[in-house]
């Protein structure tokens, strides 16, 4: 591994190969490698994941009522996640379903995971780019310096709104981070009245700063002609894929429960399935340069790292539940929907159906506010539930043995754990399809598409490589959940440099 480019004339001529290493502001490890021609031209760039966990195979000869407490340990961004999902398996491998209460109080406990996860990502992770600015030094592109621009009582609001979720979920999940709430066809503690009126508290002043937050995107970003003029760019952050998301009877937005919808380019419904025949609809193709797979449209076929009708690459993010769905239940989000398919269609993009189908992958940041808004009125509605503190929390008749399958909408995309146990509830089979998988195809194609449309006669700088990984960033990647499977061996192709970067040996295994 050659050393990362430094900044001096010299370097920026003769280097044909970019190195950054590491990727900033995600969860996990990355890194991009950007390979130049003899102008100075980007030739290709690429998305890698070194990283690689083995959750699919340790997970096997465990009880499977442990998985979803093992599986929320993938990750500590996105542990309700994992538990939520691994929890519906769960159900599955014990044939049956939760209750009623049971049911409440696990959307009202992930509703609350959504907001905290979004509020991380939208003010630690991507507001750097937009509030310091794309080309501001280093040192300001942080938390730190979007406070110093939004000021201490911003800032204050926004530690206190992600602190509020996360007692909502303490509250019902038994604990904030790792939570341990549940158990075959229900939860493990009921909410008490006391309980239900802190929980809408806190709920009430969730919907109030995901408001606040909106306004702060429109008066930040859609109130900075250069900002939109970045997000619409159509050489830079733009790819024309299928989408998935999760969506109710009705097509309407849906992150807990619901049928799986694929959209093609042109907005039409391609394909809509139950998450349990998701091996009939996805498959998984393996590079040997990444540790992490790339999911496919199984009637498409995989094409490699390119996008369009002819490629089964999709993607799984926040911009595509809003393409996915036709409407969201919740009156504030709903109308925050429309105004963001007013702007776009204002903008030409192309509608089906009267909705324009976004292309852009820097709307994903407005997609992931509109959400926010729409997990914090759904949590009020779920806190305000006349029977949220009923008694009758879990189901008692049930029976281990087959196959269960858990499909949620993580903050990051689609999210499937697949699992199958005996007669005494031990597992023989996982699988994990999670949500930054999904996109790790499109991702590639966003990294290389953006190195190529601002690098070119070798005029190459940091501010330039921040804006290449803004094309990765609006994803919130998990690579820690991302790269999931161990296959017995390593199949990587592992390349040794001199330190001029010239090729001096290639090692291939798998």
């Amino acid at each position: 591994m050659t050393a990362p480019i430094i900044w001096d004339e010299k370097t920026k001529i003769n280097k044909k190969r970019v190195l950054i290493d590491p990727i900033t502001r995600l969860e996990g490890h990355g890194k991009i490698e950007i390979f130049l021609d003899d102008d100075g031209n980007v030739k290709n760039a690429y998305w890698q994941v070194p990283e690689v966990r083995g959750f699919e195979r340790f997970c096997i000869g465990r009880k499977v009522t442990e998985l979803n407490q093992i599986t929320s340990r993938l990750c500590g961004v996105c542990p309700g996640a994992h538990h939520l999902a691994s929890t519906k398996a769960i159900d599955g491998c014990f044939n049956t379903k939760p209750t009623e209460t049971a049911f409440r109080l696990r959307d009202l406990f992930y509703c609350a995971h959504f907001v905290h996860s979004h509020i991380a990502h939208f003010y630690a992770l991507a507001a750097p780019d937009f509030v310091c600015g794309p080309a501001a030094p280093t040192a300001q592109r942080n938390v730190l310096g979007v406070v110093g621009v939004v000021g201490l009582e911003l800032g204050g609001a926004v530690l206190r709104a992600r602190s509020k979720a996360q007692r909502i979920q303490a509250i019902i999940g038994g604990k904030a981070t790792h939570p341990v709430m549940g158990v075959p066809g229900g939860v493990t503690t009921a909410v008490n009245k006391e309980q239900q009126n802190e929980i809408i508290s806190y709920a009430q002043d969730l919907v109030d700063f995901a408001q606040t937050s909106m306004k702060v995107f429109r008066d930040v970003v859609l109130a900075n002609k250069d900002y939109v003029n970045i997000i619409t760019n159509p050489d830079l952050y733009y790819q024309e894929s299928y989408y998935m998301g999760l969506v109710g009877k009705d097509n309407s937005l849906e992150f807990h429960d619901g049928q799986v919808r694929v959209i093609n380019q042109k907005g039409a419904e391609f394909d809509r399935y139950d998450a349990v025949d998701y091996l009939d609809h996805i498959a998984e193709a393996v590079e040997p340069w990444s540790y992490e797979k790339f999911p496919y449209l199984k009637k498409v076929g995989y094409k490699g790292m390119v996008s369009g009708p002819t490629s089964g690459l999709y993607r799984a993010t926040p911009l595509s539940r809003l393409n996915v769905c036709d409407k969201i239940s919740t009156e504030l989000a709903q109308q925050e929907l429309n105004n963001f398919r007013a702007f776009f269609k204002d903008a030409g993009v192309p509608c089906y159906n009267g909705k324009p189908i976004v292309h852009f992958t820097l709307a994903t940041h407005w997609a992931r506010i509109i959400e926010m808004l729409y997990a914090a009125e759904r949590c009020l509605e779920d806190a305000q539930d006349k029977d949220l503190t009923n008694s009758d929390i879990k189901q008692l008749d049930i029976v281990p043995g087959g196959r269960g399958v858990g499909c949620v909408e993580a903050p990051r995309g689609t999210l499937t754990h697949d699992y199958t146990c005996d007669e005494n509830g031990i597992v023989t089979a996982c699988n994990l399809v999670v949500g930054t998988t999904n996109n790790n195809g499109p991702i590639n194609v966003d990294v290389a598409r953006a190195a190529k449309g601002l690098i070119n006669n070798f005029n190459i700088s940091p501010g330039l490589l921040n804006m290449v990984e803004m094309a990765f960033r609006a994803y919130d990647p998990c690579n820690s959940c991302a790269t999931h499977s161990l296959p017995g061996q390593m199949p990587l192709t592992a390349v040794i440099r001199n330190s001029d970067g010239s090729v001096y040996d290639t090692i291939t295994r798998g």
